[in-house]
Order: structure tokens, then sequence, then C-alpha cells
């Protein structure tokens, strides 16, 4: 069944595929707007621990898994585990891809649509708008969306139907670099704007007085939702990993490249909206609402500056969405193709079609079935909460539980060092992470959220 399943060509073709998996609309939006909640640098100094604490011993669970099995993210457990509940995790994590790709394509339609109109200048050229009635029309209509949802869901299944090497780990190499090139770009723009110090001070200033609990366990969860961990995506592209591929070093290397993004990402939003005298703290709004009334502003002072910078920002969030939108396509395809013995195109024609049909439910749920709601939520929302807070968090504790208590110990070590290959100091630390200080802090996520969802209910 896996002879010619595939696999990742080169080292460079691992850490870009897996850090592009990593890397999406939440280290563009969500994370500034976390740290302009948390008190600047203080947030990002916490961020920083539980990233290589929390998030990279759940990485390391999903590579463990995944190159062990040789199989996506059902199988991988029905392999390793046979006849054993473990199986349920696969089977969390296929059900999360097809909903996390269901509403994620929705609001990377969004970026699409944006991206198109500010290649058109119509973003830059409308003195007098108001981007957030825009917005609200935009959403609300019961076909535009969907149209842009298509198209991009058929960018995603473009790529997956190509394969490993030809799709996924060729493609990856294309958009990464050109991705941190523009923010590089825009950060060196950003940096330059009147009054941009002030944002420059806030983001390395740490305010210790913002720090609270619940900061904290902002941080905690933001550094593993920022990683796209517990949902099997890696256990599925480390299925692809050849037996030279580092682990450690892999894990490593994404988790610098995805903290590189979002904090960088922190230099292009904080200097542009303090600028302007705008805080950061307006969520997706902030994207497509906020940045809009920036970038016209700068445009009737410097078109062309106007122009470059609005069309960049875009193409930078729609870069993100498809790198983490082909990596939760390829859960679904892979179970489907390897399950059921179909063809990869076959498995990837399957998935994008169930996940259009769901993600126009979501997309409709801003529009004309605003009022149709599912155990009090709309599908959009619904589908959102249910993977955020959890399938991630639960599948995330059980792989670390499943590789630290479960999985033979002499194997999970093989997997660390090549089979004795490659010296590993740090492998009673490591091991010490996954098997309690992971699971530790995401079981103390899942009970914050279920506290949470209780006091919401009860109110």
């Amino acid at each position: 069944m896996n002879s010619d399943r595939g696999s990742f060509g080169s080292q460079l073709g691992v850490i870009l595929a897996s850090a592009g998996s990593a890397v999406g609309l939440g280290n563009i939006w969500r994370f500034p707007t976390e740290v302009g909640r948390g008190g600047g640098a203080a947030f990002i100094l916490i961020y920083l621990c539980f990233i290589f604490l929390l998030a990279m011993p759940v990485m390391l669970s999903e590579f463990i898994i995944g190159r062990s099995a040789r199989s996506n993210a059902f199988g991988a457990f029905q392999k390793l585990s046979p006849g054993k509940p473990w199986i349920a995790v696969g089977v969390m994590g296929v059900l999360g891809g097809f909903l996390v790709l269901s509403f994620y394509s929705v609001v990377a339609g969004w970026t699409l649509h944006y991206t198109l109109q500010s290649a058109l200048g119509q973003l830059q050229g409308q003195e007098g708008i108001d981007f957030g009635e825009a917005f609200k029309t935009f959403v609300s209509d019961p076909w535009q969306p969907i149209i842009y949802l298509a198209l991009f869901l058929l960018l995603t299944h473009f790529v997956v139907a190509r394969g490993i090497q030809q799709g996924i780990e060729r493609y990856s190499k294309l958009m990464m670099p050109l991705l941190l090139g523009i923010i590089v770009f825009l950060m060196a723009f950003s940096l330059t704007m009147p009054g941009a110090s002030d944002g420059i001070r806030f983001l390395l200033q740490p305010d210790l007085s913002k720090v609270t609990p619940e900061v904290v366990l902002g941080a905690m969860g933001q550094a593993f939702f920022s990683l796209s961990v517990g949902l099997g995506c890696l256990v599925t592209y480390s299925s692809y990993f050849s037996k030279e591929t580092r682990l450690v070093k892999s894990a490593m290397n994404v988790c610098i490249i995805d903290t590189m993004v979002a904090v960088l990402s922190g230099f292009i939003i904080f200097p542009t909206v303090f600028s302007v005298g705008i805080a950061p703290d307006a969520g997706p709004g902030l994207v497509f609402i906020t940045l809009p009334n920036v970038f016209l502003l700068t445009f009737s002072k410097m078109p062309v500056v106007g122009y470059v910078f609005a069309l960049l920002f875009y193409v930078l969030l729609l870069l993100a969405a498809l790198t983490s939108s082909i990596s939760m396509h390829e859960i679904c395809t892979a179970f489907i193709s390897e399950h059921f013995g179909k063809s990869r195109r076959w498995a990837a024609t399957v998935v994008t079609v169930i996940c259009l049909f769901l993600g126009s439910f979501c997309s409709l749920s801003f529009g004309p079935w605003q009022d149709v709601t599912l155990f009090g939520r709309g599908f959009f929302d619904l589908f959102d909460f249910t993977v955020t807070n959890f399938l991630m968090p639960l599948g995330g504790l059980l792989m670390t539980l499943f590789v630290g208590w479960w999985l033979d110990r002499k194997l999970v070590e093989q997997q660390l060092t090549n089979d004795g290959r490659i010296p590993i100091r740090m492998m009673r630390p490591l091991l010490f992470l996954i098997r309690w200080v992971a699971p530790t802090g995401i079981l103390i996520i899942f009970l914050n959220e279920i506290w949470a969802l209780k006091l919401l209910l009860g109110t």
C-alpha cells in the first residue's frame, strides 16, 4: 500500500513544507493581536518559552508517529496500535482536517478577494469608503464568498493532486522563500513610516502589568495552535520523511521559522498601525477593515508605495493561507487514497468537493444563514470552536501520551537518533518534555477551555 506513496526529496523540502504547514493566517493577524493584549514583549517571552516546552514536543511526537508507521494520520495509529482505542486519535485528525479546511478556506477566500481588489487598485483608490460596511456587505453576499472559496480550494487541490515531490515539496520551495521575502520587504518599509518607533517600542518593551494568568494561558494556546499541531498533518507529512531526516533538527527549524514569521509580522503590523494611531486589537477585522484604511491613507500620500504595500500584504496573507491549507488537504487526501485504495487525484477531488460543500455552509452563516444554528452556533463558529477548543488540544494531548507512554521506548529513541546514527545529548530532557511537560500544559489549556465554556453556558 505504501510502496508508491512518495516521499520528500530533500531536507530543505522537509523543513519548508513542515514550516508551511505551521505558518498560516494566525501568524499574521492573531499573533500581533495577542501581543497587543498581553503586554508586548512580555507576551512574546512567555510565548517563546511555550513554543519549545509545549509545542515542539507535540511536533516531535507527530514526527515519531508518522515516520514510524509511514502511513496517513488514521493508518498510523491503526498500524502502531492495532485493535486499540488509540485509533480514535487518527479519526479525530482526519475529521479535524475536513473541518479546518472547510472553514479556513472561507477566510482564505476573503483574502483572495482582497488580493485581487488590491491588484486592481480598488482598495487604494476609493476615498470615503467605509471598509467595515464594505467587508460586511461582501461576506454576507450569498454567492461571491463561495466563488472565492471554490477558487482557493482549487488552488490547494492543484498542489496536493500533483503529489509529494512535484506538488507539496516543489511549491513549498517556491512559496515559503517568497513569503519570507515579502515579510522582510514589508517590515523594512513599515519601519520607515512616521511614528514607527512607537510600534517598535511597544513590541520590544515588556509591560509586566498586563501579564495575568489569562495572558499566560493565551500565550500557551497561541504557541500550541500556531504550529498547527494536534490534528495529524505533521504525522502525515513525516510519513514522507526519509530515514536520513533529522527529526529533532527539523522540529527546531520549523519552530524557529514559524516564530520568526510571527514576530516579523509584528514588526509590520505595529509600526504601520501606530503610525496612524490605531491599536491592532481587532482580530480578523485588523486585516479586512483596519489595514485597508491604513493602505488608503498611505496611497493618498504616496500612490505607488500604497499600492505596492497593500498588494504585497495580501499576497503574503494568501501564501500563508495556502501553505497551511495544503497540509490540511493532505491529511484527508492521504487517508482516502490509502484507506480506500484510490489514486491521489481521485482522493484529492473527493476532499475538495466535500470541503467546498461544508465550506459553503460556513460561508452562508455570515449571510442568508445567519440565524441557522447547531448547538447554538453558526456553522463557521461551530467548526472553528470544535477544532480549536477540543480536537487540537485533545489530539495533541493523546499524541504525547501515545509516544511518551505507549510506544516502545527503543522505537522512540531509534526515530530520534535515526537508528543510532545521530547522537542526541538531550534525549532525557526531550523525553521528559514529551512524557510530562507537554501533556500537563495541554491538559491545562483543555481544562481552561472547558471551564470557560461552562461559564459561558452558565451566563
